[in-house]
């Protein structure tokens, strides 16, 4: 595919100005939304072959979110794009104000391999309640879900408005040479950093969906049964292999034994006795990563589960203690089923343990005690979490979501997806039948007017 006659072919088919009228975007919205449901069945089959992924999960987590995001977009789209009306100063008497979203223009989107439908279409919505043209480019290693999203993308769209570009490494460097007017990114934080020094050659906005070690804390007073269940279900669903899954547990000390044993029991309730013969989870997605998972198992205290399979790409979930530190395992995010889990005396302790590593994506705290809560939310800084939950603040439309710092940097869901790809413009409309002469030149014996203006 020629990229730079792409590109260009978008700009020329944005400047007509189609992709701005609220009626074509909620046609392209609908019509979306219709093909989705068309190859539902196909879509799954993809998932379950790029990652085994179960069907009712396939479509919890991918499908049924993105149909979800249409319906709420579609419900909310003409309010979000009218005009706000802003109050003026008295220094622009007589005035009125009002801001409105415009798209951006020619956006790109990469999206990754662990949820590769629903992470390519959702900020897609986004663009298009926007009013943006969009490439698309889905990542090499979920080949089955990204041909279904070309085959989706190609009913839908003229490539002149939306387009896939397949391909690896290389292809992501020729895209990188265009200049595109937003890039959206989901990936890991060394590419992340790829793709903002490349955006800055354009003074490209970027959005940044990154990852990072998110910490799971258990106090004392935590419901255990609950915390067992919710932790196994957040770190193990798609194999570990989710952004915001528990990285590792910060348990404290008088509650590590029961919680440990009741993570056990649990394991077994969900997936049996050898998970990785259970046809209900899923694989890691490549030879490559599950190499580096597995490594990571070298010279730690297993505890629980620890068994893999190369020739089937599965590693039970794995649980790891008297780590450090300074062990690799705590200094890079795992992405797979693997939980290394510390103690703590004192929520200081935990402070101490976090504040190792770079800022967090997600932070999930299991406590009933309201200061602790209050203490940890506003005192530590992550990008989005849960008290008492793992994983499910990414399902609300009604609150933003996206990292900060290294975890990254924008946001989106809901009316932030579509914040994220319109710039908000500011417009003063100022009266004609008077014009007040005191800013006009010359400025003798207008200081004092000036001054009371200004008090």
């Amino acid at each position: 595919m020629d990229i730079e006659k792409l590109v260009q072919n978008q700009r020329d088919f944005f400047s007509t100005g189609e992709t701005r009228d609220v009626s074509f975007r909620i046609k392209q919205l609908k019509l979306l939304k219709d093909t989705i449901n068309k190859y539902r069945e196909e879509i799954l089959d993809a998932l379950v072959k790029d990652l085994n992924k179960p069907r009712l999960e396939g479509y919890a987590t991918e499908i049924g979110v993105t149909l979800s995001e249409i319906d709420h977009s579609l419900k909310h789209i003409k309010k979000w794009t009218k005009k706000k009306k802003r109050k003026t100063s008295i220094i622009n008497f007589p005035s009125s104000g009002y801001t409105l979203r415009s798209p951006y223009g020619l956006t790109l989107i990469i999206s990754p391999w662990n949820y590769p439908f629903n992470l390519a279409l959702e900020p897609l919505i986004g663009a298009i309640v926007g009013g943006n043209c969009v490439v698309l480019k889905p990542s090499e290693y979920s080949v089955n879900t990204s041909a279904i999203i070309v085959k989706i993308i190609k009913e839908c769209f003229s490539e002149s408005y939306i387009a896939v570009v397949e391909g690896g490494k290389e292809v992501n460097q020729e895209i990188l040479k265009e200049k595109f007017d937003y890039i959206f990114f989901t990936g890991s934080t060394k590419v992340g950093q790829i793709v903002m020094e490349a955006a800055s050659k354009h003074l490209t906005p970027v959005t940044l969906e990154l990852g990072g070690k998110s910490p799971c804390i258990v106090c004392e007073d935590a419901d255990i049964s609950i915390a067992a269940k919710r932790i196994v279900w957040g770190k193990v669903i798609n194999s570990g292999q989710t952004c915001i899954a528990p990285d590792y547990l910060l348990v404290h000390k008088s509650k590590k034994k029961e919680l440990m044993d009741k993570i056990k029991d649990v394991i077994a309730e969900f997936y049996g006795n050898d998970p990785i013969k259970n046809d209900d989870y899923c694989k890691i997605i490549s030879e490559d990563h599950f190499d580096r998972i597995t490594e990571y198992l070298d010279g730690l205290d297993i505890v629980i589960g620890g068994r893999h399979n190369r020739q089937t790409l599965k590693i039970e979930p794995t649980l790891v203690e008297n780590v450090t530190l300074e062990d690799d395992i705590m200094n890079e995010e795992i992405f797979g089923p693997i939980l290394p889990v510390l103690e703590f005396d004192n929520i200081d302790q935990v402070f101490s343990i976090i504040n190792q590593n770079p800022t967090p994506l997600a932070l999930y705290l299991f406590t009933k005690n309201k200061t602790i809560e209050e203490r940890i939310t506003q005192d530590i800084s992550f990008g989005g979490g849960c008290i008492n939950d793992t994983v499910m603040h990414v399902s609300s439309q009604n609150m933003p979501f996206g990292g900060v710092g290294r975890s990254g940097m924008g946001n989106y869901h809901g009316r932030w997806s579509f914040e994220t790809f319109t710039h908000e413009k500011s417009i003063l409309k100022k009266a004609t039948w008077i014009d007040i002469p005191l800013r006009y030149p010359p400025y003798e014996n207008k200081m004092k007017w000036v001054e009371k203006i200004f008090k």
